[in-house]
């Protein structure tokens, strides 16, 4: 069982990368379409390069956070019980360790392109995100909370969509020129952040569907026909996630080939 807040940090940390990486993905194919080469990060131009590593940051520093509050906060740092793991939090330590990865993919980044401690290629940290996502897609498959009803509805198109993220990061390092396998990651990504959303104000917020309620730390529907309109309501906001997305993509696109062509002219 979940969280609103336990929700919410990750979905906020999702979709912002997300949606800076479908922003930057945009521009640089539309810059210069001959050259693009997929990145798995995007460097924050201006204010002398200050800010240039900012997206790393958001991503370590991020999880970092997050994996304290999964492993210290929500375990009340009682992480073993007669000599084994608590028990009682499996599934925050499950958390913790796919916090981690994203975490240890920040730290590598940046040493990386920072430090030039790791002289990676990018084909190479391709695979390290598809590697982070498929721990997160590992965890949502075979997590020790028993995903059941509407909440398992949820989950489930989660990990639909964690899979299109992991996907989408192996065809970046399988086809590097690739613009529909940058900009695919990028949406995928914005996606499962807006799930992550959704699946927070739905299931322990406002937007419970008529009929179902959260009961202690479980999700009960009065009938199976309320179950079964909980479902088909979350299949219609998937529906509306995609559209949105899709409409915002496009209008960037669109956006960013008429500034190009007024520079052109000018």
């Amino acid at each position: 069982m979940g969280s609103f807040k336990g929700h919410i940090v990750p979905g906020t940390l999702f979709l912002v990368i997300g949606i800076w990486h479908i922003w930057c993905c945009v521009v640089r194919y539309v810059s210069n379409p001959k050259n693009f080469r997929v990145r798995v990060w995007n460097p924050v131009p201006g204010f002398g390069g200050r800010v240039k590593y900012l997206e790393l940051y958001v991503i370590a520093v991020g999880a970092f956070i997050d994996l304290c509050i999964e492993f210290l906060y929500s375990t009340h740092v009682k992480i073993f019980v007669n000599g084994v793991l608590n028990p009682s939090h499996m599934n925050d330590f499950e958390h913790s360790g796919m916090l981690l990865m994203f975490f240890i993919f920040g730290i590598i980044e940046l040493s990386k392109d920072k430090v030039s401690f790791l002289p990676l290629p990018e084909g190479a940290l391709c695979f390290i995100v598809s590697a982070a996502f498929t721990a997160e897609y590992l965890l949502f498959y075979f997590h020790s909370t028993t995903h059941k009803g509407l909440e398992g509805y949820y989950h489930l198109i989660l990990v639909l969509l964690i899979v299109l993220c992991i996907i989408a990061t192996i065809a970046g390092a399988l086809m590097p020129t690739s613009f529909p396998a940058d900009l695919c990651s990028g949406i995928s990504i914005t996606l499962q952040g807006l799930w992550f959303y959704q699946t927070a104000f739905t299931l322990y917020g406002p937007m419970m569907p008529d009929g179902c309620r959260l009961k202690g730390n479980e999700i009960s529907c009065g009938s199976t026909g309320h179950e079964v309109y909980g479902e088909l309501l979350a299949n219609f906001q998937l529906f509306v996630q995609v559209l949105v997305v899709l409409v915002g993509v496009t209008g960037a696109y669109i956006y960013m080939r008429s500034k190009n062509l007024v520079a052109q002219l000018l």
